[in-house]
């Protein structure tokens, strides 16, 4: 994984990304119990093309280059099946303008902050974010002062206020 963390810091370096910050399940992992996952979820900001429109392109060809290729949704990077993400609303900009800058072994990396995990699995909605939620709210050390302000800045509160019953 850390051989992978590398790539990604040399795509963000090289401009193939602009921001890239771990989220989903893997992303969870630095804050809960490890879960089974088969993929790295990494959510990225891309750069706009001319007419403003957002594309994985640029990113694939720059992963082309240095010999990695998809395999169906995802990008085999060292060996660890990558699914780039870009970040299309609100919530996921926010979450990934405020990530936390953390080491990986020995390489520099970004996490999504675990209440934003929290609210990004809210938003999806899908039984295993259910579980995700469950998992955060008993383990991860949340900022619930924090918390709120995310929840309601992204019209969250009714979910939460479902799924923390």
């Amino acid at each position: 994984m850390e051989q992978t963390l590398q790539v990604l810091n040399d795509l963000e370096r090289a401009g193939a990304i602009s921001r890239y910050a771990i989220g989903g399940a893997m992303g969870a992992m630095f804050y809960v119990e490890p879960v089974l996952t088969f993929d790295l979820d990494v959510f990225v900001v891309l750069p706009q093309t001319r007419g403003g429109l957002l594309t994985l392109e640029p990113l694939y060809e720059a992963l082309r280059a240095r010999g990695y290729r998809e395999e169906d949704e995802c990008v085999n990077i060292e060996g660890v099946p990558v699914q780039f993400l870009p970040a299309y609303n609100a919530l996921l900009e926010e979450a990934l303008a405020e990530a936390r800058e953390t080491q990986y072994e020995a390489t520099p990396t970004r996490v999504l902050r675990p209440e934003h995990l929290l609210a990004i699995a809210l938003q999806t909605g899908r039984d295993k974010d259910r579980e995700r939620v469950r998992l955060l709210r008993e383990q991860a050390r949340l900022d619930h002062n924090y918390l709120t302000g995310v929840l309601a800045r992204h019209k969250l509160d009714d979910k939460w206020n479902q799924w923390k019953s």
